[in-house]
């Protein structure tokens, strides 16, 4: 049986400058995880999608004043301290930007406080998801044709009412003019008898006085109106 080798994968330690607060939330965040600053980002650059961490704020690095005192260890300086930008050193495959390391670290944060949340969805989760989708398209369209239907009434209506309200002309009615606007008919129309007889009918029906909204005055115009036109 031929056995099969595979290459260790190469791992380089950044240098990620960052504030002195922000360092020691990281450090304290992984103690408590059980884990180190590197497993921190691994996880968050493995789960989260590459869109989700290029989008996210940059901590950014220390400000002017922000600086650590550490002590070297080797050279002709050893023994002495030196005050340098606070930093976490974390050792990661090569290829990721400091920016990306640290808003990876920085997502790590929200998604420890629950301002951000990381899920596995099923493939039923997803059909499920895709149903609900369809539906409320549905119910949106279903809703904008009912708007549509509704604001199509209201303009009928106002087009029904706007043919059959007329204020008495006052003085009674006396004028061909005046027999027109009663009637319901705009300036220049020249209703034949049959025109004249059904808007008698449809607006006697409104008007008369034995009717809901019957009204004497009104009635007793429309009579003149359609004697005078006849």
């Amino acid at each position: 049986m031929k056995e099969t080798t595979q290459k260790a994968e190469k791992k380089h330690s950044y240098t990620v400058p960052c504030t002195s607060i922000f360092r020691d939330a990281v450090v304290e965040l992984a103690g408590r995880k059980n884990c180190n600053v590197a497993d921190l980002a691994r996880s968050v650059v493995l789960v989260v999608p590459g869109g989700v961490i290029k989008n996210y704020p940059d901590p950014g690095g220390p400000a002017r004043d922000d600086r650590e005192t550490v002590v070297l260890k080797s050279g002709k300086s050893k023994g002495k301290p030196w005050r340098r930008k606070p930093r976490l050193q974390v050792r990661m495959p090569t290829g990721f930007a400091i920016e990306t390391i640290r808003k990876a670290l920085a997502l790590a944060f929200a998604i420890e406080d629950g301002d951000m949340c990381v899920g596995v969805q099923s493939s039923t989760d997803k059909q499920v998801a895709a149903k609900n989708q369809a539906d409320q398209e549905g119910l949106l369209r279903e809703a904008d044709a009912a708007l549509h239907k509704t604001h199509d009434e209201h303009e009928r209506m106002r087009t029904i009412i706007k043919t059959l309200y007329f204020e008495p002309v006052e003085g009674g009615v006396v004028t061909q003019e005046q027999a027109f606007y009663v009637m319901g008919f705009a300036p220049g129309d020249i209703p034949d008898a049959r025109d004249l007889r059904q808007r008698f009918r449809r607006l006697a029906t409104v008007y008369h006085p034995d009717g809901k909204m019957g009204c004497h005055e009104r009635m007793s115009q429309l009579n003149t109106a359609m004697d005078l036109l006849r």
